[in-house]
């Protein structure tokens, strides 16, 4: 885009097509992808389609799909076009669905066929147009009779307002207030151009999608970023479970890649852990600091291949990275950078790249934004991050209250979230603010911070800590498949006693998941200061519910 043009969706897209005419730009993994001559044609040819279906500027329309090439075409349709565009997470059931459409008041749904299941579930008389997305088949409406043309091209001229409301996210937040974030094209354009000062991207660049398009870090820097600069995105088919990720990376051998902590956690838990702890000789190096790294380092080479063996970012986002795994991604040499950022900010606020970065710290503040700590504590800095710059909402949608809460007079977006800055102005997370808990003497206690412990002791996969009637506790949620085999392992005459009934193996479960559940709090209380320790822990037997970004729901277990 030239500079002087106005920051919206038909210049951007205008000047791509053009500049980067041959280039590859969208496709599933398996299959020849668009070039960007084609996706402009298609682009213009929903356009075209939209337009017989009289949707004009202003309205709203829901994209509820899994990601795919389509994903991104119709979004950039109704980006150019100005008329407003709703994603929702695939992960939304229909009760959450139910009121995204009646609040938004949106008239058309563009629904992938794996999710028409849930749209069919739901009361939608207010609704128009029920549109797959898959082949742009009308199955519900009054317009069912047209038909998209691929030929089709749109003949009128669009020059949306870059600072009027264009995309409204509906946020599956962790504290169970689902709010409606009004961005513009200013906003995540702006915020396409500060994600690529942190890391540059150039033509022929290859991204992996495997978040949701629907959350607006994907979508910013998944999809809009590399678009505008020529690159070219590959999607799956079905959803990023090993079996179907670890093909699709050596088929498309990607460049760069956006996850969330959760992912390489598991990994590094499930899959680089017990490989080292394995063999003898590589367990006795890692539990030697001195070789440790070492250790690492090789187990990083092999991690590199299975990415593919060309990643070069290596994106984390949505939560804070656990430290031990953090350090392994060091020692490893693996190309990671951590960014930190919301929906409500478009999203990046501060990030690194692989070139630079720090132990459990972010980077610093993206170009053209002011970020600040609001009331710092005197002692260590800590306080809460305030963001302003043109990446920053307009405001929640029709809750004018939640909207004077979080912005300020003159501009201040209050984030929620603690943070402090080192000497050289790069920004840490402390943690949400709201899950802050305050000791019986006024003391700080960061539950992050004791989480990460709990969950790199062995056998945890997961756990909150929360106050409880005054009461510092801690839900953890065990492996209990691990525990059963480690019993099975412990018992040499088991296969000799296969009549054991199934309650009774089950109760010797329980009981060493008691006594793991003892030893955990005897060792998370001898590695905290006094203030921290856990005066209750809580086996919990299922999976914690996550948001799209597997940030656990807090608000449910308090």
């Amino acid at each position: 885009m030239q500079t002087n043009d106005k920051l919206n969706f038909s210049n951007f897209i205008a000047d791509s097509v053009s500049k980067y005419a041959n280039n590859p730009a969208l496709g599933f993994t398996d299959e020849k992808m668009m070039t960007y001559a084609e996706m402009g044609q298609r682009i213009s040819a929903v356009m075209a389609f939209l337009e017989t279906l009289d949707i004009k500027h202003g309205d709203k329309v829901v994209i509820f799909s899994q990601n795919m090439p389509n994903w991104g075409i119709v979004y950039f349709a109704l980006q150019c076009m100005g008329v407003v565009t709703v994603p929702v997470l695939p992960e939304f059931n229909k009760h959450e669905l139910y009121n995204v459409l009646q609040h938004s008041g949106a008239r058309a749904v563009f629904v992938s066929d794996s999710l028409v299941y849930k749209v069919a579930e739901i009361e939608k008389n207010f609704v128009e147009l029920i549109v797959r997305i898959d082949d742009f088949e009308i199955l519900e409406g009054n317009k069912r009779a047209i038909n998209f043309d691929e030929n089709a091209r749109s003949t009128n001229t669009y020059d949306p307002d870059e600072n009027e409301m264009a995309i409204l996210l509906y946020t599956s937040g962790t504290t169970g207030d689902s709010k409606g974030v009004m961005l513009s094209q200013k906003n995540v354009l702006t915020n396409a151009i500060q994600s690529e000062a942190v890391q540059p991207i150039h033509e022929l660049d290859r991204f992996l999608s495997v978040l949701p398009l629907s959350h607006t870090y994907e979508n910013t820097i998944g999809l809009i970023l590399p678009i505008l600069k020529g690159a070219n995105v590959s999607y799956l088919r079905k959803p990023p479970t090993a079996s179907v990720l670890i093909p699709a990376m050596q088929k498309v051998k990607p460049h760069l890649m956006l996850t969330v902590p959760m992912i390489i956690e598991k990994v590094y838990k499930n899959s680089i852990l017990p490989e080292i702890q394995k063999k003898t000789i590589t367990r006795k190096l890692h539990n030697f600091k001195p070789t440790r790294k070492l250790v690492h380092y090789l187990a990083g080479k092999k991690l590199y291949k299975t990415f593919g063996g060309n990643l070069k970012f290596f994106g984390i986002g949505g939560a804070k990275l656990d430290s031990t795994v953090e350090q392994f991604l060091r020692d490893a040499k693996f190309p990671y950078a951590i960014g930190y950022g919301l929906t409500e900010t478009a999203p990046l606020l501060a990030g690194s790249n692989p070139s630079q970065t720090k132990l459990q710290a972010i980077g610093p503040k993206v170009i053209n934004c002011e970020l600040r700590i609001n009331n710092p504590d005197p002692v260590t800095g800590e306080g809460e991050i305030w963001a302003k710059g043109p990446n920053v909402m307009l405001g929640y949608y029709k809750n004018e209250a939640k909207t004077h809460e979080v912005l300020t007079e003159d501009g201040w977006f209050k984030t929620g979230d603690l943070g402090v800055f080192d000497k050289d102005g790069w920004l840490s997370h402390k943690g949400r603010l709201k899950n802050l808990i305050v000791g019986a003497n006024g003391e700080n206690i960061y539950p992050e911070e004791i989480e990460s412990l709990i969950n790199n002791f062995h056998h945890v996969i997961e756990s909150v800590v929360l106050e409880q009637k005054g009461k510092l506790v801690a839900l953890v949620h065990f492996n209990r498949e691990e525990l059963e085999e480690r019993i099975r392992e412990m018992k040499a005459d088991f296969a000799l006693k296969m009549d054991e009934k199934f309650e009774e193996f089950q109760q010797k479960v329980d009981r060493a998941t008691e006594e793991l559940a003892a030893e955990l709090q005897n060792y998370i209380n001898t590695r905290v200061n006094k203030f921290s320790r856990i005066q209750l822990l809580v086996v919990h037997p299922d999976p914690f519910q996550k948001t799209a970004t597997h940030k656990i729901k807090r608000y449910l277990y308090s």
